[in-house]
Parts: structure tokens; C-alpha cells; sequence
């Protein structure tokens, strides 16, 4: 069930990542709901959307 939610929580940060506000929300709930393993995970597939987009690099505060 929980790798469901990871996987989940990737193609919505996929699909709002066009809105660095709207982002740190989803980066928000992400966390809450992930387990500890996944959320290094998380820190690694939205570094990689940050080399796409450095707007979003707000949201790193959120995964310390």
C-alpha cells in the first residue's frame, strides 16, 4: 500500500510542478504520508525536477 502512495505522490509533484506554491503544499502532504525510506526517495526525484525547474527549490525545506 505505501509504495502505492509514493508512487502516487511522484505524479502529483509531476503534474503541479508548474507551481512552485501549489508544489510545496503537495511536498507537504507527501511527507506526512510516506514512510522514512521513501521520503529519501522523494529528496532525490524532486532534486531531479529541480535541475528541470530551480523554481521549486523552495520546497527542499520541507524534506529536511
Amino acid at each position: 500500500m505505501s509504495r502505492a502512495m509514493f508512487e502516487y505522490s511522484k505524479t502529483v509533484l509531476s503534474k503541479v510542478s508548474f507551481d512552485p506554491v501549489l508544489f510545496c503544499k503537495e511536498v507537504q502532504k507527501a511527507v506526512l504520508r510516506l514512510l522514512p525510506y521513501e521520503i529519501e526517495e522523494l529528496k532525490l526525484f524532486i532534486r531531479g525536477m529541480i535541475r528541470v525547474n530551480p523554481d521549486l527549490k523552495q520546497c527542499m525545506i520541507y524534506l529536511n
